[in-house]
């Protein structure tokens, strides 16, 4: 008998059959922790001791299935690239079950690569040690960085090969989640007709994570609202970082409002707003610039299932959706605003200010500089010293054009008096100096795929604490030289 006690609860699996697949994750030959995420273990409320131990690996490998646990696949259709998909789902995941964390938030407990399920589609239901660690490593960079996002708690190896287009070795991503409920969720429901099922899944999602909704004369109605400030608030937090998803289909949208599925993701060294690294993005529907309107055309799709919850008519529910829609580009815009004023170490909210940020994005993209060394250089440098402008200004090829920008940055410090110090602290404090750079996670997969962890763990290390100056690892902050460029990036799949 297990002697493992997990916290663990299904909410999800309670919902009617038709939601879900129960399905057993498949046994692995030689299940090894690789690592296990501590603090955030201790968070959630399962004992370090516990899951570090045979049963408790065992567990996270899907060779173990304990008492307490409720493995189900999740049901959801989708728009992949904008084409429909009436059926998706949960091809390599297994939901475990629920925990509530230490702040009283319940969380989802994943395992992705678990086996296959009645939704892989032909698939093997598995996942290669390399999307497995870039998952670990930039979702907890992303946490670090103050982004909603889905957590990793632990990765196992499996001790058996996954095929490709070569054999991988393979291995298991436990992955947690404030939900996974998805657009593509509703939409599954939506285009088979089923409007109680609609309203199953909108009453489950309120009470879940928007109990505020439940209080209002219109619950879906703030549903939807509360849904979309979050999507925006979450995508002008990507675009403050130089984040590109890579591949926002209605399936990949969290509705809570956290960043999902980490495949063909990167972070961009030189600013291009046309930055695409997808390897299957061939138009650049998922460029770095059109993140905002695909998120709009996201929660429009959203907004869709809701319609017969929102009026009693359908031309009134069209018409109540597009009111709370017309909310998107103005939350989006004034999150993002004020994210590029601190960034700058600005703090008002005028044309000028907004002016300024847009015109050193343009020189950026004009004179190809690095967009988390630019504003991290820009932390450190006070235009009443010489000296400390030199770093910046060698970020430009033409420096003359940084200078005709740090001009006018100059007299907005001037104009709104901070002092240095402080403007400067707060800048250090919201611009990075790492993040997982393509080429530095590459490296990272390449090493493990070799048995060797130690680049992994340093990589951890300056990704999860972003904002502090690492001795001895400032090399992981640097921009790739030109053979070390990642081009492309892939699906996990």
């Amino acid at each position: 008998m297990p002697t493992q006690n997990w916290p663990l609860d299904n909410s999800y699996a309670r919902l009617p059959d038709s939601f879900h697949a129960r399905v057993e994750p498949t046994p692995v030959a030689k299940p090894r922790l690789l690592r296990l995420n501590r603090p955030l273990s201790e968070h959630l409320g399962l004992p370090v001791e516990a899951l570090e131990s045979n049963e408790g690996v065992a567990a996270l490998a899907g060779n173990l299935v304990l008492d307490e646990m409720d493995p189900i696949a999740m049901v959801y259709a989708g728009q992949q690239f904008g084409n429909w998909v009436p059926q998706l789902g949960d091809g390599r995941a297994l939901l475990l079950g629920e925990v509530i964390d230490r702040d009283g938030v319940r969380r989802d407990i994943q395992l992705k690569g678990a086996g296959p399920t009645p939704f892989s589609r032909n698939g093997d239901g598995r996942s290669a040690l390399g999307p497995v660690i870039r998952e670990y490593v930039v979702s907890e960079g992303m946490a670090a960085l103050g982004i909603p996002t889905t957590r990793a708690l632990a990765m196992v190896e499996t001790g058996e090969p996954v095929y490709r287009e070569s054999a991988l070795p393979g291995a298991i991503l436990t992955r947690v989640a404030s939900a996974h409920v998805r657009v593509g969720t509703f939409q599954y429901f939506m285009s088979r007709g089923e409007d109680e099922a609609i309203r199953t899944l909108a009453d489950h999602l309120i009470a879940r994570a928007f109990p505020r909704a439940a209080e209002e004369a219109n619950p879906y109605r703030d549903l939807l609202a509360q849904v979309i400030e979050r999507q925006a608030d979450l995508i002008a937090r990507w675009m403050s970082v130089g984040f590109i998803h890579g591949v926002m289909n209605t399936d990949n949208v969290s509705l809570v409002g956290e960043t999902l599925d980490y495949g063909p993701c990167a972070f961009m060294d030189a600013y291009d707003p046309d930055k695409v690294f997808s390897s299957i993005d061939r138009r650049g529907r998922y460029a770095y610039r059109q993140q905002p309107g695909i998120g709009l055309w996201n929660m429009t799709r959203f907004a869709e299932t809701l319609v017969p919850l929102l009026a009693a008519n359908e031309e009134e529910g069209v018409e109540a959706a597009k009111e709370v829609l017309a909310t998107f580009a103005s939350r989006f815009q004034a999150t993002h605003d004020g994210l590029f004023r601190r960034k700058l170490g600005l703090v008002e909210a005028t044309p000028a200010n907004q002016a300024l940020g847009v015109s050193l994005l343009q020189t950026m993209a004009e004179q190809a500089a690095d967009f988390t060394l630019t504003f991290r250089d820009l932390s450190n440098a006070d235009p009443a010293r010489a000296e400390t402008m030199v770093t910046v200004r060698e970020r430009f090829d033409e420096s003359a054009a940084f200078d005709a920008w740090a001009a006018g940055w100059t007299e907005r410090l001037a104009v709104e008096g901070r002092d240095s110090a402080e403007r400067r602290a707060d800048m250090r404090a919201t611009n990075p100096a790492f993040i997982p750079r393509n080429h530095r996670v590459q490296q990272v997969i390449e090493a493990a795929e070799r048995g060797e962890l130690d680049p992994l763990d340093e990589l951890l290390r300056v990704v999860t604490r972003p904002f502090d100056e690492h001795a001895g690892l400032e090399h992981l902050a640097l921009a790739p030289e030109p053979h070390e460029i990642v081009t492309q990036t892939f699906c996990g799949t």
